[in-house]
Formats: C-alpha cells, structure tokens, sequence
C-alpha cells in the first residue's frame, strides 16, 4: 500500500502511530563505480510504492533531459539531484532518503562509487547498520568493492548483502553469480562481518528487489527488500557503560546549571553518582531534563540536560560518566586511519582532532603499518597518500576519554581536520587506548600545549593556525 492510500485509510494520527512503534533499519549503498547503487533505491523506492504523484511526474520530465537508461526509466535520478551527477551519471555526494513499508522503516544512503570519493563514502557507512554491496555482473568484484567492504567492517557493520546486479546484461547466466559469489566469499574471509547474503538482481528491471524474478530459479531465498525487513536492526549500546558528552552548557537564569548532550551508551538516573571526565570530579544526578519534560532514567540515544548536586566545573568536551566507570582519561591511542585528502599525512604535523563534542590538537607521531585493501596484507610507510588505510599511533596536546570503537561507535571514532583549510582530512576507528603521559606530549613545545589548553577552555570556536618562521 501506498503511504498516501495508507494516510487516507487510517487517518494522519493512526498513522503516525503505526509509523512510530516500527522499527528502523539505516542502511547503505555502496560499491565501484557505475555499478547502479542509485538505480537500485530508485527502484526499491518505486516498486514500493513510495513515489508520490508529482515526484513521478517530474522524474519522467527529467529522464527525457538526462535520462541515461535508455528507453528505460532512469530512476538513479530520483536520488542523484546535483547537476553534475545527472550529466556524468554517476553520484558525487551521499545522499539520503526515508521510505516505510508495512513492517518497518527504512533510511538509505546513496554512497559515490569513485575513488576520490571515498570520503563521502565513510560518512555514509559512519551511521549505518547493515551495507548493500552492489557488484557489476559483467566485471565482478573491483578494487573499491574491495575498499568500501573493508571501510565497512572497520566501521562495525556486521550485515553485508551482496547484490549482484546487472544480471540482465548476462542473460541471468547462473555461474557467472556463483563465481562472484565464491570471488567476494574468499576476499571476506579476512573480514570481520558475521551475516553475508547474495542476492542476483536487475534494479534496472527490477528483478529480485521487490518482487521475486522469475529468470533466477536458482536463486531460493527471498529478494531484496524482504531481507531487508527482516534483518535485525542493530540493537544500541544499552549494555555499554554511561556515556554522556557534554555538547552544550545552559544557563538561563541563575537558579539553572545544565549539560546538555545525547547519552550515547547506557544508562542514567536520578540520584545516580556519576563524575566529570577528564576532571574526575565526582556529583550526583538531581534531574534529568527534556523537551517533553523531567524523565527519572535516560536511555541510550535520548537527548537530555542533566543538572547536578554539587557545583561542579564542566566544560563542552567533558564526559559524564557513572562514578564507578572503567572510561580511560588519556592523550595516546592507536587508531585505524582513513586518509581522505590529496595532500599527503605528515608525520609529527599537527592536526585539528575531534571525537565527539571534544576538539583539541593532534600529531600522528608513527604508522604501525598500511593496510592493503585488496589483499588486506600488512605494509611499511612512512606518509598516507588519498584513500590509503593504516594503524597509526596518535598522541594529544589535551586529555581525551576514549573508547575502542567495537565497544563504543560514538566514543570511539574521531575526524582528523586541516588547520588552515578547515576541511576533513583523515577518519579514524580507536583500536587502543594507551596509558597516558601527562608529562607532555613528546613532539609539542611546553608554550602549544599549555597555549592550547588554555585557548580551548575559554573560546572553544577558536581556530587554531600554524604559523612558520619565513625562509
């Protein structure tokens, strides 16, 4: 059923009731290039009944301009709306979409294919549970499926399906899909994911994506879509220990102290004691404030305000945690290090570092070792070039608390960011938290770290800039 026949029948509130107690599914497209990851979402959007009148109409309007399906309907272009994706047919930026069926609700992002994109890529699998590798019948597993697979593992996705499209172009011939099926299964053996299905398909044509096709009898499981309505959401960090980073401090009046920010693992109650990290310092919760008003306990993923018994000094980029909390305090981690610019990493430059709401300065002093995305093989370097991925010692001018980021997704990744561009530059997935050393930080001067520090602490918009002596 449509969405606009399903309002009409139950009525905007019932419907919006129903819409509330499903559960969601944040998904990806990804994969080489050209490989129909647009199509495929234009498809799952269509045959679901999800497109409302005007937008067909106009995306019949627009496949006449720049349609590129030939006397089929282009529906990569219901995803694909900036001007140079339309012409070069092919997606640059990530772009997101929601759609609903009877069973749950769905947000999908589309992820560009190209290499030099490869940074939009990670910001779309940052947020996801479950990938939709895509892989092209004709060429079968490349380089960046390679690539965007491994990123995805890196990233916590546990659920792969591998789509295997364009099967039309080669007749549905059954051992082509077995071979790349076998390709993708001995390349994956060196992942970590736990569920990999495959799927043979056409979004073009729309075989196996909504509706089960008839030119695959070999194929016995269930299409597309109906996978993904059955597969497991990924559950929240219920079971980890309390993580609240501080995003905001609210003062009203001068009968209100507040720390506003999104309890990213855990839970937390009135009267719970908790303490302030880095600081240490130790309080109890005296109420826990939301839009819809006062809760007793806050979950994982709910944005809340807490406000203290004790007057206490906390700052954006603190940490509230329980007071009987293992959360390491430390300025050294070793990471997994994505490298997203042209210009290469510099070993001992320094970097802007945000993880979370916390931002401070940041030097990769060593790399551990490359890692090769197609044989996953172990190599020596001493700089990071565009889209290379290696383990990477990184050490802090401030004080961070971190986690490992299989346990915690929101405290243990961070960006890495120009200081003169302002641009992102580098994604990273905590692998170690190493035991601090305050006595200072090895490659900073006594005068950055303390300047730093201080800087930080009271204008926390502050853009740090390095300044070089002239030659």
């Amino acid at each position: 059923m449509s969405t606009a026949n399903e309002v009409r029948e139950l009525g905007i509130d019932a419907y919006l009731s129903r819409q509330q107690g499903k559960s969601l599914l944040r998904l990806m497209t990804c994969g080489s290039v050209d490989d129909g990851k647009s199509t495929l979402i234009g498809r799952l959007l269509h045959d679901s009944h999800q497109i409302y009148e005007d937008q067909l109409a106009a995306l019949h309007k627009d496949n006449e301009k720049v349609g590129n399906a030939g006397e089929e309907l282009d529906l990569a272009l219901l995803v694909d709306g900036l001007q140079a994706e339309r012409e070069q047919g092919i997606t640059i930026d990530v772009a997101y979409r929601y759609f609903s069926t009877a069973k749950r609700k769905f947000i999908i992002a589309d992820t560009p294919g190209h290499e030099q994109y490869t940074r939009n890529m990670v910001t779309g699998a940052s947020t996801s549970d479950l990938a939709i590798i895509l892989v092209d019948a004709r060429y079968g597993v490349q380089v960046q499926t390679k690539r965007h697979s491994f990123i995805c593992d890196s990233l916590g996705i546990q659920q792969f399906v591998v789509a295997i499209n364009k099967m039309d172009i080669v007749d549905f011939d059954e051992a082509v899909y077995e071979k790349i099926k076998a390709d993708y299964l001995k390349f994956a053996e060196q992942l970590n994911v736990k569920d990999i299905r495959f799927v043979p398909m056409s979004a073009l044509k729309g075989d196996n994506v909504v509706n089960r096709s008839e030119h695959t009898p070999y194929y016995t499981d269930k299409p597309l879509l109906e996978l993904l309505e059955d597969s497991p959401a990924a559950e929240a960090n219920h079971r980890f220990e309390a993580r609240l980073p501080v995003q905001y401090v609210v003062r009203p009046n001068l009968d209100f102290r507040g720390f506003q920010g999104t309890l990213s693992s855990g839970s937390l109650a009135v009267g719970d004691a908790v303490k302030v990290l880095p600081s240490g310092k130790q309080s109890s919760i005296k109420e826990i404030v939301t839009f819809d008003g006062n809760l007793a306990q806050a979950e994982t993923g709910q944005a809340i305000t807490l406000t203290l018994n004790d007057e206490v000094d906390v700052s954006r980029g603190d940490v509230i945690v329980s007071a009987d909390s293992t959360a390491q305090v430390t300025n050294q981690i070793t990471a997994k290090l994505v490298w997203m610019h042209e210009e290469p990493l510099q070993l001992g430059k320094s970097y802007n570092f945000k993880l979370g709401s916390k931002n401070t300065a940041a030097i990769v002093t060593r790399i551990d070792h490359t890692i090769d995305v197609n044989t996953l093989q172990h190599g020596s370097a001493d700089s990071l070039q565009l889209n290379e991925i290696a383990i990477v010692t990184i050490e802090l001018t401030e004080s961070i608390v971190a986690d490992v980021y299989r346990d915690n997704r929101e405290t243990g990744a961070f960006i890495l960011i120009d200081r003169i561009s302002n641009l992102t530059i580098g994604a990273g997935m905590i692998e170690t938290v190493q035991p601090a050393s305050y006595n200072k930080p090895s490659q900073f001067s006594d005068f950055e770290v303390e300047f730093n520090a201080l800087v930080r602490k009271h204008f926390p918009h502050w853009q740090a800039v390095d300044i070089t002596k002239l030659k």
